[in-house]
């Protein structure tokens, strides 16, 4: 979430980012400034409080000690008052802090200068591309109709066991999913990411401290029982490894990557551009994250946007990079680059990754910091990307490696499949 400090600085420029996600922040942030005071007024009055009791209790031992009694008993109402009025003032103090914090946690991410102003997906800005769009020989099919002809994906076993989004990969389908898998983590550590395997169900405080809650709350699958969270992508519990750290300025930058399902219920999500694997309740996902000094996060982006950039190369699949506009950022995010590729069977561009600068939104609300060379604590930049989801990627390869007589396998999957064809 946003800084207090930050807000009261730069109120105006905070208002001013914010319309670039179509938001008129301006009551939010008057809001902030005046819990803000009013806490702040409270605290004083708090600490001045507890001071004149500790003075006065430090003047009743005194008095004891020189036989007035007297005098020493009629100070102790005056303490007696002090506590209670002192407990009055912590009990306003924690609700104007925790009304405070629960409006923060409303606000999102001031877009990055350079974040276009737009309302949707079609404001979104091409950036690059690269790759040949393959030409298909004219009895080229969709994705969901190769998985079944050959088949390696049974969507309809999935609905019988679990439900519509819940797809059953098979034979060869199950292997070159496991090779994208294995491909896309050794790619990642050979760049220096460290290999984490994570839970598959946070708490709500992870949910919080990245900010998928409260914003994300109804796309969730939430285990009410034990108040713990199906995760939608392997950012939340990778990124809460760091929650409550503080770590020496030399430790950074840290990147660690992992290999998660994910589980998204996308609620209100039909027809026919969300067909096979195009969108899913579950699916696997190998996520990278960096926990930056501020000074460096920019340019850690660019360098993971690379890093995608090459494997999608290796897999020598048609793609285009866009930044989105504010209107299409996610809530806790400052800028976002969007990784498609192109399915030249469905003659459309499928969003295969994101790339995510959140600054310091996040780690205000993790309480990540970092001993700086200065001796204070001070917020780091925490960054995640897709590295890659998995889904869209596979029904890439499926559509654009497809021929008459079967689908070729990636040359660089083919070490890991064993195959180099179904």
């Amino acid at each position: 979430m946003l800084q207090v400090a930050f807000i009261r600085e730069h109120k105006e420029d905070v208002i001013k980012g914010l319309v670039k996600r179509n938001i008129d922040a301006t009551q939010m942030i008057d809001d902030v400034i005046s819990l803000d005071e009013e806490r702040r007024q409270l605290q004083t009055q708090l600490d001045n409080t507890l001071a004149e009791s500790n003075a006065i209790s430090k003047q009743i031992g005194e008095l004891y000690k020189t036989g007035k009694a007297a005098e020493a008993n009629a100070l102790k109402e005056k303490t007696a008052t002090l506590k209670e009025s002192s407990k009055t003032l912590s009990d306003q103090l924690n609700e104007k802090t925790d009304a405070l914090t629960q409006l923060l946690y409303q606000i999102p991410n001031v877009p990055h200068e350079s974040v276009p102003k737009g309302n949707s997906d079609e404001d979104n800005e091409e950036i690059f591309s690269e790759g040949e769009i393959p030409k298909l020989h004219d009895a080229a099919m969709p994705h969901w109709e190769l998985a079944k002809k050959y088949d390696i994906i049974d969507f309809e076993l999935g609905n019988k066991i679990a439900g519509a989004g819940f797809p059953v990969y098979k034979g060869k389908g199950a292997r070159l999913q496991r090779a994208l898998i294995a491909y896309f983590l050794d790619k990642n550590t050979e760049a220096g990411y460290t290999e984490y395997q994570l839970p598959h169900l946070v708490n709500e405080a992870s949910c919080y401290g990245t900010g998928q809650l409260p914003d994300k709350e109804g796309q969730m699958y939430h285990d009410s029982r034990d108040d713990l969270y199906l995760i939608p992508t392997a950012e939340v519990p990778g990124t809460n490894v760091f929650r409550d750290v503080l770590l020496a300025e030399s430790d950074l930058p840290i990147g660690i990557t992992g290999y998660t399902p994910c589980f998204r219920r996308e609620a209100g999500s039909y027809g026919a551009h969300v067909r096979g694997l195009n969108r899913l309740h579950q699916f696997d996902k190998v996520e990278i994250i960096r926990v930056e000094h501020p000074d460096n996060s920019y340019k850690a982006f660019e360098g993971m946007i690379d890093h995608v950039k090459g494997i999608l190369k290796e897999l020598k699949l048609p793609y285009r990079i866009l930044r989105l506009c504010g209107g299409d950022t996610g809530f806790p995010s400052a800028m976002t680059y969007d990784f498609e590729v192109f399915s030249t069977a469905q003659d459309r561009w499928l969003e295969i990754s994101s790339v995510s600068n959140f600054e310091s939104y996040q780690a205000n609300r993790l309480r990540l910091r970092f001993k700086n060379s200065n001796g204070k604590n001070e917020l780091a930049h925490t960054l995640n990307g897709s590295s890659l989801a998995l889904p869209r990627v596979l029904a890439g390869i499926l559509e654009n490696y497809q021929t008459e007589d079967g689908i070729n396998i990636p040359e660089v999957l083919i070490p890991y499949t064993g195959f180099d064809k179904i």
